[in-house]
Order: C-alpha cells, then structure tokens, then sequence
C-alpha cells in the first residue's frame, strides 16, 4: 500500500536535466572527451555532482591520459547557471499533480543542497514540499546507493516498502528499488529520448509514466 510519494527533482519536477547534459556534454567535447547521449544519459543522470566529477576525471585519465582541466566544474557551474536563469521552469503540469495528490511526499535528489534549494525556489515549487526536501548532503552515499530515500521516508516517519518513488534515470531507479520502495519510471521531462522508457523499464521501473497528467490520475487511484 502506497503511504507516500518521494519525488527525484531533476528533470522529474523541474526540467533541468536537459540544461545540464547540454552544458555537460559541450565542455566535455571541447576537453576531447565524447560520449552517446544515451550513454551519458544512463551513465551519469541521478549521480551525484561528487560521484559525477569522479568518474568524468577517471575517464579523462584512461581516454586522453590527462586530468580534467583544474576550473572544469567552475565551468560547468558557470554555464549551467547562465542557462538555468535564461531556461529553467517546472515540469509542465507538476502542480495539478501535486494537489491531486492526497499522500505525504518528499523531494530526494542527487544535487547538492545549494543547487536543490536555487530550482525549487526558482520555479516555485518549494513550498509545495518543504520542510521534506533532501539532497546528497543529507547522506553519506547518493544514488545509485540506497541511503537517500531510506533518509528521506524515516523523515516522512513512512515504512520504506510503503513509499512510491518517482524517477527520470536508471540510478534513480536502482536507488529506489535498493531501498525496498516502488518506483515509477517518468518521461515528461525535456531530455528523454525514445529509449528513455525502455532504459528505465529494464531497469526494475514498475510503471512507466508519460507526464504528469498521467500520474495525477494515477495518484487520485492512490
């Protein structure tokens, strides 16, 4: 039985991923490091920025045999900002959806705190979940790692098997599922692709859900 819904934040409730894989992948090019889009997309999206920057200088290592440029995420900071203030909103119909929804919930995202608090400020959405807003500073190991929505539902004071949890990335994903708890698999924001669904199915999603008119009917069946 669903007691709760815990919501990732990034490209789930405000449409940002999309902003940050543009940014990411251009400077990263530049450095001389390319990816997929797909690749990256499942590779890094709900890592946290420590486990993120880890990999990238890793990969910098074994591929060019250089480090990453000592400003780099000054830089990526720098330009996902810029487009942040230029582009940033909330997913479209995120607030129907909220008020349809009757059940105690909770924010639980990979970014760090001063990040989490800027986007949901910015788009309008914070007090529609404060005070259970929780980013990678709330725990030792962010996802794909269990340990932020077991954080997150033992502040809701809700047994993690009765948690529904709402994901764009396959991290997320296994995240969820590691914490004992139902997870949705969403495609409503701006950097999915037509593989997204598929990815995130294979990896243990229990529905997939195009947008956030699907699931405020599906929350009203909660």
């Amino acid at each position: 039985m669903t007691k709760a819904v815990i919501f990732d934040c990034d490209g789930v409730l405000i449409d940002s991923e999309i902003i940050a894989v543009e940014v990411e992948m251009a400077l990263l090019a530049a450095h001389g490091l390319h990816y997929e889009a797909s690749e990256f997309k499942t590779r890094f999206m709900g890592m946290s920025d420590v486990a993120f920057y880890a990999a990238l200088a890793a990969d910098s290592r074994e591929r060019l045999s250089r480090d990453l440029p000592a400003d780099f995420r000054a830089r990526v900071d720098a330009g996902k900002h810029a487009l942040n203030e230029e582009k940033l909103a909330a997913v479209a119909g995120i607030e129907r959806a909220v008020e349809v929804l009757a059940l105690p919930r909770a924010v639980a995202s990979s970014s760090e705190r001063v990040h989490l608090d800027y986007k949901l400020r910015r788009t309008g959405l914070w007090d529609r979940f404060a005070p259970h807003i929780y980013s990678a500073d709330h725990v030792a190991r962010a996802k794909p790692a269990p340990d932020l929505f077991l954080h997150a539902a033992a502040q809701l004071c809700i047994a993690p098997g009765d948690c529904l949890v709402i994901e764009d990335s396959v991290n997320g994903v296994a995240a969820g599922l590691a914490a004992g708890m139902r997870v949705w698999g969403f495609l409503g924001g701006g950097h999915t692709d037509e593989a997204t669904g598929e990815r995130l199915r294979r990896a243990g999603a229990a529905r997939i859900v195009a947008n956030w008119d699907e699931a405020a009917g599906l929350f009203e069946a909660l």
